[in-house]
């Protein structure tokens, strides 16, 4: 939930710091602080509540002067987000200091021990016991006492350490959190993210879990928390810096919804051939086990879950498995049936998503195929899955997804199309047709956003609306959903999306001149029961916007506006329909002067339950 960074070298670490939880904000902004060891063998902490402007505002150019140094941006989950609460926090000597993202689950046992002892806490947090306990556990070597005190606690971490007695190394851990190491020329970094050290270095290594790091300007050594050597690799960026800034945007979300063509094309490359021929060698190991599979679960949450929503269909359509999307955080409580004939497909943008992990994780202990869908290499969830896809979307900074759940989507129709050849569902002609289908949704991607200037004025004229509904069947039922979520999370107007055959069994009475309907009427086999459904919606007076096919004349005359967008089959179709919903809850949002990269309460990476 919050942004790490961390600096050991000759340069003045603070600037450093800074600009690296600048790139960092959108993992967390209830506060934001520095610590950094200066000349004279002080730790001096600078810290604020608020976005990270309140920070640099209380130093107003005057940052402590020194090296190492460590900070972090907070997303609050033990205590409120204050200044006292927020981090880095020290130890009883002042010689310690600590950044931590997660959660220490027993951290209230141990600081009633280390209370008994004579330790005394200044904040409500999980993060200052830690630092305490480590300084309980030092006797001159940091790295140890670091590995002990890990030893004692249970939960989530990816932490940053630094003490006075060694000004040549930071110390960081992680288990369950992400936390990479930046190699530089005679300098060392810390980071919960790439974005915050890309302009510093290129070389990462990626942490894996239980790994401890010893940074220092010459090198990083790993140990295991049993005290053992480990080897890491270091992998090379090959993204800039400009990818992760707005590129002339005036937000990181309307600029990642337009990379989305791009990110598509990135998705396919080397998957999808000019002729339609689907190639998706990261299964290929796994072909046996797919094939004995009676039944398949698509794991994700949120933004994730719709588009698990969406390969469900097309799985259990085109593979003719019984095929479910389900919530990874209410799948573990009550689990369906997990053996070795099940296909459990995990869906996470960022790979570190809490609630998901979990039920992956109860799905490997009881034997079933575990196939993850991620954005990032080297991610949590990547961790003993027998197969793992990549989105190949470039990073994504703002906390709504958009180029992630359509990479998502494309990916899952991939794994959907695998299937179903390996089963001999669906014939050669049309697995080319599908492939090809694919190939031209960049295109027809880019051809949708040149939609904006019409959808920009949709916002504005509803931009003072309080409530909205949205409505499909089958694959435009989770577009619908998701559609509806997009524009809570960054206008802040309330909005449902239902199957449209669920309307007039209750939702239909919330329906008036002034709660607008959103209608998914693309071309397909349900396109006359949708058309039904916003005739009944008409009828009580609501406003209608559709999302329908180019040439689909008949729509107007149900909907007060309609949004046309390219032909494409109906299997293909989420792709297309959504952009016109993004857009629509980013130009509402602007119209609303939300924040629309931060939304209230939101973070990017959801990392704890």
């Amino acid at each position: 939930m919050c942004g790490i960074v961390g600096y050991v070298g000759p340069r003045d670490a603070a600037p450093i710091l800074i600009e690296g939880l600048r790139r960092l904000e959108y993992r967390g902004y209830d506060s934001a602080g520095i610590a950094v060891v200066t000349d004279d063998g002080r730790v001096v902490v600078e810290k604020k509540a608020g976005k990270l402007n309140n920070l640099t505002e209380q130093l107003n150019g005057d940052a402590p002067v020194g090296h190492p140094g460590i900070g972090h941006t907070r997303w609050a989950t033990h205590g409120s987000p204050n200044d006292t609460n927020a981090h880095p926090h020290t130890d009883c000597t002042g010689h310690l200091a600590l950044i931590h993202n997660g959660i220490i689950e027993n951290y209230a046992e141990i600081k009633q021990r280390l209370a008994a002892t004579g330790h005394r806490f200044a904040s409500e947090t999980d993060t200052e016991v830690l630092a305490h306990l480590i300084e309980s556990k030092y006797t001159g070597d940091l790295v140890e006492a670091v590995r002990l005190a890990l030893g004692e606690v249970r939960g989530a971490y990816a932490i940053g350490v630094m003490h006075t007695d060694h000004p040549d190394r930071i110390v960081g851990a992680r288990m369950n959190v992400p936390l990479i190491v930046g190699l530089g020329d005679g300098e060392g970094f810390l980071a919960s993210d790439v974005p915050a050290i890309l302009e510093h270095t290129k070389n990462v290594v990626i942490l894996h879990e239980g790994d401890i790091a010893d940074v220092t300007p010459n090198g990083t050594r790993i140990l295991s928390l049993d005290g053992e050597e480990r080897h890491r690799d270091a992998i090379q960026i090959h993204w800039n810096i400009e990818a992760a800034e707005k590129g002339g945007f005036p937000h990181f979300t309307l600029k990642e919804i337009y990379e989305q063509p791009h990110a598509i094309q990135e998705s396919l490359r080397g998957r999808v051939d000019a002729t339609g021929n689907l190639t998706l060698t990261e299964l290929d190991a796994i072909a046996d086990k797919l094939a004995a599979a009676e039944r398949v679960y698509i794991v994700g949450c949120g933004t994730a879950s719709y588009a698990s929503q969406v390969g469900a269909y097309l799985i259990q359509d085109w593979a003719e498995l019984a095929a479910t999307m389900q919530v990874g955080s209410e799948m573990r409580y009550a689990p369906p049936p997990l053996d070795e004939r099940t296909l459990v497909i995990g869906v996470s943008q960022s790979g570190e998503t809490a609630d998901t992990l979990a039920p992956l994780k109860l799905a490997q202990e009881r034997g079933a195929t575990v196939v993850v869908v991620t954005n990032v290499v080297g991610s949590a969830i990547t961790r003993g899955a027998d197969a793992v896809i990549h989105l190949q979307a470039g990073p994504e900074i703002a906390v709504a997804s958009t180029k992630a759940f359509v990479t998502q989507v494309v990916v899952l129709t991939l794994v959907a199309l695998y299937l179903a050849r390996l089963r001999g569902r669906l014939t050669d002609s049309r697995l080319r047709m599908y492939g090809e289908a694919l190939r031209s949704l960049p295109r027809l991607a880019a051809e949708t956003l040149r939609l904006a200037p019409q959808i920009k004025k949709l916002a504005i004229r509803y931009a003072r609306v309080n409530d909205f509904i949205y409505i499909g069947r089958g694959v435009g039922f989770p577009i619908a959903m998701e559609g509806a979520l997009k524009l809570k999370e960054l206008s802040y107007v309330h909005a449902e999306g239902y199957a449209a055959g669920e309307l007039k069994h209750g939702p239909i009475a919330l329906l008036d001149a002034d709660t607008p309907l959103v209608a998914i009427a693309t071309a397909g086999a349900v396109y006359e029961k949708v058309v039904s459904n916003v005739a009944e919606a008409r009828a009580r007076s609501a406003p209608i916007i559709a999302i329908a096919t180019d040439g689909d004349e008949a729509i107007a005359h149900y909907a007060h506006d309609v949004i046309w967008v390219p032909e494409t089959p109906e299997a293909i179709s989420p792709v297309v329909a959504v952009l016109p919903l993004q857009l629509l809850a980013y130009e509402m949002a602007v119209a609303r002067g939300t924040d629309v990269d931060q939304p209230r309460n939101l973070a990017k990476s959801v990392t704890v339950e």
